[in-house]
């Protein structure tokens, strides 16, 4: 009897089926983005050395354009749609098929405004107003991604993992094939909408595999004003978070020229690759918050705050060592000719650290019904990155545009005073 209670104690993770779920899951998830970085990265240097710092920086300048505008496409209600099938799973083709046919509303509106801003911006560029078309018509085709949130829900990511990395190596060998072919700018462009269109291809093949069939969805109008309603913060904290994340690209290319996007955008590239370590874990974390957080109030608060430690701890053994190496992994990936894009890593990489607090906090507004509390934050980092980007760009260029994230990040990621409070609460058991 003693030897097996040694033995539950050192596996506690065999008496936990839930807890077993999530590890899995987030497994999945991680083995997602690692091969997804793994060969992404390697790709996106051969896309980069191949283009060149001044198309490389145009490409850039047009997706942080576009992804000015997918707040549109998602319309804040990812999260709120998984709450709903955890609490009903039985109406499941009703809140499938109304978060579908509002995807695909948000899609249209995303392609239609940013094609009209575009045109106002840069009506004698014809190659980055097309590119910029071609980009924002993927926002329509994204509506697939409902699916994902079922499987989601359901603590069941490994289907969108091989669905969407089934996808992304054929679009990786595309990619490799048009460098061999010297093919243009725009072909890049192609690759992306293409991307998504065979990523939705494999979600509706592995929902059906399971047994659903999304000919079922149904349309309601009544559900489709309670999540709209729901989620109007989000769409406007969503809207900050690209802002903030975006906008220094965009005001650099205005401001300065393609050239200094293209060396920032090299910086970033290396820096966000950390992103989907948090992403990864809140995709399966977030429904065990939300299912505790109408059971057990302790518990709730107790899985917040283990969440936020983890990512902090997370963050920081990742920012200390890239801030030290951070010259010579951009000379080693990208060439001499982005070596300026060293120093900009270098301080951007710091952004992770707030990213990480961000992302960690991010359940309990939701699950709080208090959206607008994040938006509100979101927003005062936008306004606080565009502002000092008026300042910093026109001094530093490239450096003074990260120093501008990395503050305004800042800004957003003070966790909520109940939170704060929980890290004294005596410790209880799952």
């Amino acid at each position: 009897m003693g030897s097996q209670f040694k033995i539950q104690k050192l596996l506690p993770f065999t008496f936990h089926p839930k807890l077993r779920a999530i590890i899995a899951n987030v497994s999945w998830l991680f083995f997602d983005r690692i091969l997804r970085m793994g060969i992404s990265l390697f790709v996106g240097v051969w896309v980069a050395r191949y283009l060149g710092v001044q198309q490389y920086g145009l490409f850039n300048y047009a997706i942080a354009f576009v992804a000015l505008f997918s707040p549109l496409t998602t319309l804040g209600v990812d999260n709120i749609v998984i709450r709903e099938l955890v609490r009903d799973s039985s109406n499941r083709e009703k809140i499938l098929g109304t978060t579908f046919w509002l995807k695909i509303l948000g899609g249209f509106s995303s392609l239609l405004l940013a094609t009209i801003c575009i045109l106002l911006l840069r009506q004698d560029d014809i190659l980055t107003v097309t590119i910029v078309v071609i980009l924002a018509t993927a926002g329509i085709f994204e509506a697939v991604d409902t699916i994902d949130l079922w499987f989601e829900s359901q603590v069941q990511s490994k289907y969108t993992v091989v669905a969407r990395n089934v996808a992304f190596l054929i679009i990786a060998l595309v990619k490799v094939a048009l460098i061999q072919m010297q093919a243009p700018l725009i072909a890049f462009a192609w690759t992306t909408l293409a991307e998504i269109g065979f990523f939705g291809i494999g979600l509706a093949i592995a929902y059906k595999i399971k047994g659903f069939s999304f000919w079922l969805w149904r349309w309601s109008f009544p559900l489709a004003k309670t999540l709209l309603k729901q989620s109007k913060f989000m769409i406007l904290s969503n809207l900050g978070i690209i802002i903030y994340m975006q906008i220094d690209q965009i005001m650099l290319g205005q401001m300065v020229g393609n050239k200094a996007v293209g060396i920032y955008s090299v910086a970033t590239r290396i820096s966000e690759v950390w992103y989907f370590i948090p992403m990864a874990i809140l995709a399966s974390v977030s429904p065990a918050i939300f299912a505790a957080k109408e059971t057990h109030e302790s518990l709730y608060y107790k899985r917040l705050k283990q969440f936020l430690i983890a990512m902090m701890i997370l963050s920081v053994m990742i920012t200390v060592p890239m801030t030290f190496l951070s010259g010579t992994i951009i000379t080693m990936l990208f060439g001499a000719s982005y070596s300026a894009a060293g120093a900009v890593l270098a301080i951007h990489i710091w952004s992770s650290f707030f990213i990480f607090i961000g992302v960690a906090i991010s359940p309990w507004f939701i699950a709080e019904g208090l959206t607008h509390l994040s938006m509100y934050r979101t927003l005062i980092g936008a306004i606080t990155n565009i502002i000092l980007n008026l300042f910093l760009i026109p001094a530093y260029a490239e450096t003074g545009a990260a120093i501008s994230t990395v503050i305004s990040y800042a800004f957003t990621a003070l966790p909520p005073r109940k939170i704060l409070q929980s890290f004294f609460i005596p410790r209880i058991e799952n």
